[in-house]
């Protein structure tokens, strides 16, 4: 059990460490609302679509997105168009702490958008199905359970310590020109994986 633990907690700090649109979004929303507790919809909304994207590797259901071609697709495409406006208001928004709190998302637009980037993300589907189901292969009954449950808290740890992280920044940066730095540099990373995915739709 403990091997497969161990297994689990290393596999997925392996995948979530590498700066993502999912990663990047979290830490903005970290660091652009006015408290923690108003970014935590964000990283609920990210924790609960891992843990389902998790879950569903582990169980051999989500291989149903590798079968069928048109759904791959379709998936892509969505996630092509996201990407692009998610890129969009992030590269619009402004890191001035002063400014009203009316341009921080709101909670609905907070869940929207963290499902979204989750969900819609092809790569992330094809890296959770691909690389986390396919460990969990090795596995059988509880130490199964045990890997997967090891990658999900992985998970949920990570993004709390992304919006934490962009909070001490929110404090550190009071004019909020370095968060604006932040925003930009976050649309461009966002608009590369954009079109990453358009051309891999050519």
């Amino acid at each position: 059990m403990l091997e497969a633990i161990l297994h689990g907690i290393l596999l997925a700090f392996g995948l979530i460490l590498p700066l993502g649109v999912q990663n990047v979004f979290v830490f903005n929303q970290g660091a652009s609302q006015p408290t923690f507790l108003r970014a935590l919809p964000v990283v609920i909304t990210a924790s609960i679509c891992d843990l389902i994207l998790i879950t569903l590797a582990v169980l051999g259901v989500s291989v149903i997105v590798l079968t069928f071609a048109w759904l791959k697709m379709i998936i892509f495409i969505i996630g092509f168009l996201f990407l692009l406006y998610m890129g969009w208001i992030i590269w619009k928004s402004e890191g001035d702490t002063n400014r009203d709190q009316k341009l921080h998302l709101t909670l609905k637009q907070q869940i929207t958008y963290a499902a979204s980037v989750s969900l819609l993300n092809p790569h992330a589907i094809l890296d959770t199905i691909g690389v986390i189901g396919t460990n969990s292969l090795s596995y059988n009954g509880n130490e199964k359970w045990g890997f997967t449950v090891a990658c999900i808290l992985v998970s949920c740890t990570w993004f709390t310590g992304l919006a934490i992280t962009g909070r001490l920044l929110r404090k550190i940066d009071t004019t909020g020109k370095f968060l604006t730095i932040i925003n930009k540099i976050s649309a461009i990373i966002i608009w590369g994986v954009a079109i990453y995915m358009g051309y891999q739709l050519l």
